[in-house]
């Protein structure tokens, strides 16, 4: 199957961002679409697509699309597919189905059809809970159109595989990874997060410099796959050029288990070298020594604790170290209330889309060079 449908999942608001990534990356004509990204390819294709794209959160495979007016109908042409190429007939599989707009409206019902035909075609056992499954098959019929999907990536792929320790509210990784682009970076521009959490901004960078795969370190649900080859997967896998890094990259926290969480998570993500974690507070910031780069820095946004006043002097000191200590340095800032950022005094040029974090709605801003 050389032209598979391959959807990637993005961020709400971070569309643009996996365009690029997907682009850059040699993936065929990246399409922005309501809740991601498409492209077309084979299954290596879908493999690379979880291996190397920072941005997505998930890579679903497109295996069948037909108009389906009613249950007899979905059944009928469910049973066509070569679900046989597609599962293995000893791993347990879920199915999830949605209907929106379309004369088939009970999800439940449909899954059934979806499940039966899995069962007479391949016999593979079906399961209703999704830790218990080894795939997982989506059904969406909207406007009558039925489209049936197999989700090739499992768990998240924000879930990187070596970050074990996190802090409250973290930046997933993929968000990380989409925001760093915004800015421009590279790889090639030192990076400063002077509120750094688990480390989250500081750690994607450096990997992005390194030239590391995200999906380096863990598993997918493809290779459970009846198409898998784990041969043509482990020379793909291995296939990762690193690239000599001379420029660092530096966080500060002023909670101490978030600076031994970063450093850890550094270490487990193989870029420990290229990484400084130092305690302190806003006021003590200072940038590493070398050229310019990037300040991109997550604050709190007072949604959780309740109370957003002190916050005011938080986001105004921020901008004042920022503004006397890091000249020359672009800052990327992102908040969930336009007022904490401009309590920083900075100038933005250029505010980004909404972003969905956490049940809040966030932005980037963007100033400098300083």
């Amino acid at each position: 199957m050389s032209d598979l449908g391959i959807f990637l999942v993005a961020t709400p608001g971070l569309e643009q961002p996996l365009a690029d990534e997907a682009r850059e990356a040699g993936f065929a004509a990246p399409l922005i679409v309501p809740g991601g990204v498409e492209t077309t390819g084979d299954w290596p294709e879908v493999w690379r697509a979880n291996l190397v794209l920072r941005c997505a959160s998930r890579v679903l495979v497109r295996v069948a699309s037909f108009r389906a007016l009613h249950l007899a109908q979905l059944d009928k042409r469910a049973r066509k597919l070569d679900w046989a190429g597609l599962l293995r007939p000893d791993l347990p599989v879920r199915v999830e189905a949605t209907c929106r707009k379309s004369r088939i409206y009970h999800a439940g019902a449909a899954a059934q059809r979806i499940e039966g035909a899995i069962a007479a075609t391949v016999g593979a056992p079906i399961v209703q809970e999704a830790a218990a499954a080894a795939v997982t098959v989506k059904l969406r019929i909207e406007d009558d159109l039925a489209v049936i999907s197999l989700d090739s990536s499992g768990e998240s792929l924000h879930k990187r595989g070596h970050k074990e320790a996190v802090a409250k509210a973290p930046m997933r990784e993929t968000m990380a990874a989409g925001f760093l682009r915004q800015c421009g970076f590279d790889g090639t521009m030192p990076v400063v997060d002077p509120m750094c959490g688990s480390g989250t901004f500081v750690i994607e960078a450096a990997e992005m410099a390194r030239g590391l795969y995200p999906g380096r370190s863990r598993r997918f649900a493809f290779e459970d796959f009846a198409s898998f080859d784990a041969a043509a997967w482990d020379a793909m896998r291995g296939a990762a050029t690193l690239r000599e890094v001379s420029i660092r990259f530096s966080g500060g926290d002023r909670d101490a288990g978030a600076i031994r969480m970063s450093r850890a998570n550094a270490d487990r993500a193989g870029v420990g070298d290229l990484c400084h974690f130092e305690q302190g507070v806003i006021a003590d910031a200072m940038p590493p020594d070398g050229p310019p780069g990037l300040v991109i820095v997550n604050p709190p946004y007072g949604a959780r604790i309740g109370n957003k006043g002190p916050l005011f002097g938080l986001y105004a000191s921020l901008g004042e170290v920022l503004r006397t200590r890091f000249s020359g340095w672009r800052v990327g800032i992102v908040t969930a209330d336009p007022a904490l950022a401009r309590a920083t005094g900075l100038s933005f040029a250029d505010t980004g889309p909404v972003v969905a974090h956490g049940g809040l709605k966030v932005r980037l801003y963007q100033a400098g060079p300083l």
